[in-house]
């Protein structure tokens, strides 16, 4: 559906309309926003996907490697994978977890904290040169509408699960029948 089909109370677009626009820009906004990210790790040695551990880290506090795929949406191992990255370029250290022994956590070292900081200054220093002149309404309003669809598409994912594990156990999907 466009933005043009289907119109809501006034004759505007529809509600429906307005969020297939919103969901279908948001797979090129976000490769833009990576490739941008990219260019500017240029010479750090550390990648986007790095660059989200590492800043779900300063965001949360030392982790589990668990802990932090479920906090970045992502499997175990592309995650441990980031973390094994990161340790080799002296970014992220694992130290002991007091309530898990075999669980280490995963947290910032003092290069990784820096080497962020300054990335992370960079990137809000080129926020606030080219979208500054955004109400801040707006963005809050935009975070709602964002998080919203990700509960949704979460919601839609998990019912989808649901009926895999549901008809993979169905008897009359296994070519038995009955009498």
């Amino acid at each position: 559906m466009s933005v043009s089909q289907g119109t809501g109370e006034g004759g505007g677009p529809a509600v429906e309309g307005l969020l297939d626009e919103v969901i279908r820009r948001l797979w090129p906004v976000h490769r833009v926003i990576v490739r941008a990210v990219e260019r500017g790790l240029a010479g750090t040695g550390m990648t986007a996907g790095q660059h989200a551990v590492l800043d779900a880290l300063r965001r949360g506090g030392p982790r589990t490697v668990p802990q932090l795929a479920r906090a970045l949406d992502l499997d175990r191992q592309p995650v441990q994978r980031l973390v094994n990255d990161a340790k080799a370029l002296g970014l992220a250290e694992t130290v002991a977890n007091p309530e898990h022994r075999r669980s280490s956590l995963v947290r910032l070292t003092v290069r990784g904290e820096s080497l962020l900081a300054r990335v992370q200054g960079a990137e809000r220093e080129a926020l606030r040169r080219h979208l500054g002149d955004l109400d801040p309404g707006e963005v809050a309003t935009a975070l709602r509408v964002l998080d919203r669809l990700g509960e949704v598409f979460q919601e839609l994912e998990r019912a989808a699960g649901e009926r895999n594990r549901r008809d993979r156990n169905d008897p009359d999907d296994r070519g038995t029948e009955g009498p």
